[in-house]
């Protein structure tokens, strides 16, 4: 039986994926068959020096030292603009680690993802809560007043870790601290994103395009509570939330689409299940179940949420059911259920732009976005 076959008929709903990412994927996520309830390298020396050379260009009159070594507030707070300025001076002398660099990263990333299947957790896979860490992280940009966004990669610290859309999100900042361990020149906003990047790649979605030039900041910068995405809620708060951070109502489609990857839990968000039946890999079912499955509300105690008549195994949110209820949000989904190749270059789009929220054009270390090679492609 050829890979794509057996990606097939593992399959429950929907018919079968492209063949260019269905081989591996059957291969290396057991839970696609079925799913559950529940050597460092440095860059090289000759970047070192150049990076001394940017440093001094950011640094001049000797602010850097004050920065660096003053414990006050306002000294941190100065700190992420010196950062900035650093990063800055590093992309315009052309310091940066380079793409072969970043790309061990993300080969290491790929590897972590499978070890879920080792550790029992979810569905076989840790890529749908690293996907998860990198939408958060980035998500909570305000176009007004261009704070948030992934940055200053604030999640680390409290209150915004504690948020409740954060709930859980410990798991995979966890899941990668080995990695910044292990490549201690990567900043966490430019880790975590990446860590979005492999997880659709690695579970068999488009290519999406990443560039890094993120810097890490402090507790100060972290955003106030309340401007992720809540699922109890209807179409007027989705596009309060999406259209804050600068998107339209077909990327809000694309975006949401990323739900094909996962489930909620009801000890962190309070709602529970998988949204498809192949919560490890990414499709454009999501859409066909939203607009062909029949889906009533929930008997339960917990939170207002859907499941589908035939199964009961499945779950929607009501931000979700608003896609289908919203006339202009309905033939986004309607597009994106008739040609998955549609939506992956849509859904691609959309995420590299959501990566990349609340970044200066100028922190980037290259004018145009790279494709990071899959583990397919080693």
């Amino acid at each position: 039986m050829s890979f794509a076959a057996l990606r097939a008929s593992a399959r429950r709903v929907g018919s079968a994926a492209p063949l260019a990412r269905a081989s591996r994927t059957a291969l290396r996520n057991p839970a696609f068959r079925k799913y559950s309830t529940e050597a460092s390298q440095a860059p090289k020396k000759s970047s070192n020096a150049a990076l001394f050379g940017a440093l001094g260009v950011a640094t001049v009159g000797g602010i850097a030292f004050w920065v660096y070594t003053s414990n006050s507030d306002s000294a941190k707070e100065a700190g992420s603009a010196v950062r900035s300025g650093v990063q800055s001076a590093k992309a315009a002398t052309n310091f940066t680690p380079t793409k072969e660099d970043y790309q061990k990263v993300y080969n290491r990333i790929a590897e972590i993802l499978d070890t879920a299947s080792d550790k029992g957790y979810d569905d076989g896979s840790y890529g749908p809560i690293l996907l998860r860490l990198a939408w958060h992280s980035s998500g909570t940009y305000d176009k007004e007043t261009n704070t948030g966004g992934s940055n200053y990669a604030t999640m680390r610290f409290d209150p915004e870790a504690k948020h409740g859309a954060n709930n859980g999100l410990n798991i995979a900042r966890d899941l990668l601290e080995p990695v910044k361990q292990e490549f201690p020149w990567i900043s966490y906003g430019d880790l975590w994103t990446l860590g979005g990047v492999a997880a659709i790649q690695e579970l068999g979605g488009p290519k999406v395009p990443w560039r890094p030039g993120r810097i890490d900041g402090f507790a100060a910068q972290c955003t106030p509570d309340g401007r992720l995405p809540d699922g109890a809620l209807g179409a007027d708060h989705i596009r309060n939330v999406f259209y804050r951070m600068g998107f339209n109502d077909q990327e809000i489609v694309a975006l949401i689409g990323g739900h094909a990857l996962g489930r909620c839990h009801r000890d962190r968000s309070g709602f529970d299940g998988p949204w498809t039946f192949s919560p490890t890999s990414v499709t454009n079912e999501f859409y066909r179940l939203l607009l062909n499955e029949k889906w009533v509300w929930k008997k339960w105690d917990g939170p207002k949420q859907l499941e589908d008549k035939s199964t009961h195994s499945l779950m929607m949110l009501p931000t979700d059911y608003a896609l289908v209820q919203d006339k202009n949000f309905k033939k986004w989904v309607k597009a994106y259920a008739d040609d998955e190749q549609l939506w992956f270059k849509d859904f691609a789009a959309a995420v590299a732009k959501l990566f990349e929220l609340g970044v200066p054009q100028s922190q980037f270390v290259t004018s145009e976005p790279w494709i990071m090679k899959s583990s397919d492609e080693k």
